[in-house]
């Protein structure tokens, strides 16, 4: 009967580790897009500053749509986003 015990305490103590790993990758996951999508925002925000000093009127926005594509995309979101815009020029 004590040997059932320590079965159900290593199974356990396994399956809180494994979620403790979970968590910790969930973590740096959320915090790795945050920065991604900070840091884009700004990108965009100083890119536009360049193309509207250029005398380029058309530049895309800071909205929640850039955003989300730069933090889950990262740079290659960052070049799509004025991959887009160049489309939209031609």
């Amino acid at each position: 009967m004590e040997g059932y015990y320590g079965v159900g305490a290593i199974a356990v103590i396994c399956v809180l580790i494994l979620f403790m790993g979970m968590m910790k990758q969930k973590t740096q996951a959320f915090t790795t897009f945050i920065l991604r999508a900070f840091v884009g925002a700004i990108g965009i925000y100083a890119v536009n500053g360049i193309l509207l000093s250029k005398g380029v009127a058309m530049v895309p926005g800071i909205n929640p749509v850039t955003v989300l594509t730069v933090g889950s995309l990262g740079i290659s979101g960052f070049a799509l986003i004025y991959a887009i815009l160049i489309y939209r020029l031609l």
